[in-house]
């Protein structure tokens, strides 16, 4: 990283100038690693340590890669608002939240045209990437390796409503400037998916040296993602990438918007339909069921849809019965704390 840099390389903006504590500078987090930060600034790279303010239990208000802290010499006071972020719900069977990525202009959801490309992982993806607040842009790798990109391409573009959808590969160089023009001076991308579809490669390419580890395709096809953090990686031409480790899990954390313009197909049709509360199975007047028996909705697309709305559902749920655990707690501590308190004499009257 260079020694001193204009801080909108990095995304600042002088709007940001009044959300700094006094006595503190700005600094942008390129990675976390066992609670200490990686910090861009204007006078190049630090570390840093989170201030006891930024550490919570919820897995939202700590520093993110991303963030924008403001630094009290080597200590981060406070985390700046964030305009975006790109948020699943923790692997596993908990209902916490990991922000992935922050302020992020663009998506980049990234899936191999290597195999058999998988739609439904798309929509997934896609739906968490529109509920961050940035746009995404499918990243279809490994171009390469494919009989017929042109086919797959208008597959994934049918499926992906709204969304640009670019071929590329990273060995020979094919639609690498299409991404990087996505790139300009001061913004950035996180690239999400899952692992080896190519994010590595996809890294190094766009930076034009190696700044993220590979290893060679296996004997099917498939990469091997040896991205073990993410990272906020400063490219050629003032650009900003986020790679991130392959996710097992992703699941929507809170906002159900994503999945509406994921499946904006499905939705349309729904506000159609003869019943406001219509599960689109065997109600009279559904449009959406009327769409599938004329063809023009695949039936896959509904089943996506009513899988992130039953997970979408059920994180709610999850969400408002910790909500209501937590203030359980707090009013047990504070019955305990009124019954053990020491008498206090009472005052006559």
């Amino acid at each position: 990283m260079p020694g001193v840099m204009d801080l909108s390389a990095l995304g600042w903006t002088r709007d940001r100038d009044a959300e700094l504590p006094d006595g503190t500078d700005p600094g942008r987090v390129a990675r976390v690693d066992r609670g200490r930060l990686r910090v861009l600034t204007g006078d190049g790279e630090r570390t840093a340590v989170p201030g006891s303010a930024l550490h919570d239990d919820t897995g939202l208000a700590g520093p993110a890669v991303g963030d924008w802290v403001a630094l009290r010499g080597e200590l981060a006071v406070a985390v700046l608002e964030r305009r975006s972020a790109f948020t699943r719900t923790v692997a596993g069977r908990a209902s916490g939240a990991q922000v992935v990525a922050t302020n992020i202009d663009t998506v980049l959801v990234v899936e191999a045209l290597t195999g058999e490309t998988r739609l439904r992982r798309v929509e997934r993806y896609l739906a968490v990437a529109w509920s961050s607040g940035a746009m995404p842009v499918v990243v279809l790798t490994k171009a390469d390796l494919c009989d017929d990109v042109e086919a797959v391409v208008q597959q994934v573009a049918e499926d992906a409503l709204g969304v640009g959808v670019l071929a590329v590969s990273s060995a020979t160089g094919e639609g690498i400037d299409a991404v990087r023009a996505l790139l300009g001076p001061g913004r950035t991308a996180a690239m999400v998916g899952p692992s080896g579809v190519g994010k590595s490669s996809l890294a190094n390419a766009l930076a034009g040296t190696l700044v993220a580890d590979t290893r060679e395709i296996r004997d099917d096809g498939k990469g091997r993602h040896t991205t073990t953090a993410r990272e906020l990686h400063l490219l050629p031409g003032g650009g900003l990438l986020i790679d991130t480790p392959g996710m097992r899990e992703l699941g929507l954390y809170e906002d159900r918007d994503g999945i509406a313009a994921a499946y904006a197909d499905v939705t349309e049709l729904a506000e159609h339909c003869r019943f406001r509360d219509c599960e689109h199975r065997t109600e009279p007047g559904c449009a959406v069921a009327a769409a599938i028996d004329e063809g023009t909705l695949d039936p896959a697309r509904l089943v996506g849809f009513r899988k992130l709305e039953s997970e979408a559902r059920r994180q709610e749920l999850r969400l408002d019965a910790r909500a209501r655990a937590t203030e359980r707690a707090r009013l047990r501590a504070f019955t305990r704390s009124v019954r053990d308190a020491p008498s206090r004499p009472r005052v006559g009257w």
